[in-house]
């Protein structure tokens, strides 16, 4: 099994996020001993945001493109392909001013590629990167699951994973972080039961 691991928290060792991306990763590991894990750090090794320039490396041929423009078709080519081999992927997914970081919004919009990841028919848009279980590690300093400030956090991800053809997901969530310390302790502790639960039965 293939496992696409990702971190987008810029907090490095202080993020809630990292550690239950990381706890879940060597949970799955138990698991699944064959597992081979690719890991990427968005945060410290971010992916360039979708611009003008990435639409022209892609339109220009490879013969022609000059040295940005391989490098930002590289870019594209390479992530998409790692999403795509994956069968599973592992998302740490902090809450950023009730969003999603924009360095993880970089990567969906290299992964959200038309012809590839879906496609659009005349009964509307098809999701072509089916079959992979994802779980996002979500971590939030305020309550927001459930609520319309949590839409453009979880619900993004999950429309988002939906649209591209992936429906198995699960959510390990620690929020409410920035309440105090025993909030917060009782939060990780719900979130590292949560991933008990989820790989007790793998």
């Amino acid at each position: 099994m293939k496992l696409l691991h990702l971190d987008s928290s810029i907090l490095g060792d202080a993020s809630a996020s990292r550690q239950l991306s990381h706890a879940v990763v060597e949970a799955w590991a138990v698991t699944a001993p064959n597992v081979q894990v690719t890991y990427r750090d968005l945060a410290s090794d971010a992916i360039s945001h979708f611009s003008a320039a990435s639409l022209v490396a892609a339109g220009t041929p490879a013969e022609l493109r000059d040295a940005a423009q391989k490098h930002e078709a590289e870019l594209a080519e390479r992530t998409l392909e790692e999403f795509l081999a994956a069968d599973a992927i592992v998302i740490g997914a902090p809450m950023y001013n009730f969003s999603i970081p924009s360095q993880l919004k970089a990567w969906i919009d290299r992964i959200a590629v038309a012809g590839k990841s879906f496609t659009y028919t005349e009964n509307g848009p098809i999701g072509l990167a089916g079959g992979k279980t994802v779980v996002i590690a979500s971590s939030a300093g305020g309550i927001h699951a459930g609520q319309p400030s949590g839409q453009a956090h979880e619900d993004y991800l999950i429309r988002v994973l939906n649209f591209l053809g992936i429906d198995d997901i699960e959510i390990v969530r620690a929020e409410g972080l920035a309440y105090g310390e025993k909030p917060r302790a009782e939060a990780m502790q719900g979130a590292a039961q949560r991933i008990s639960e989820l790989f007790a039965t793998a």
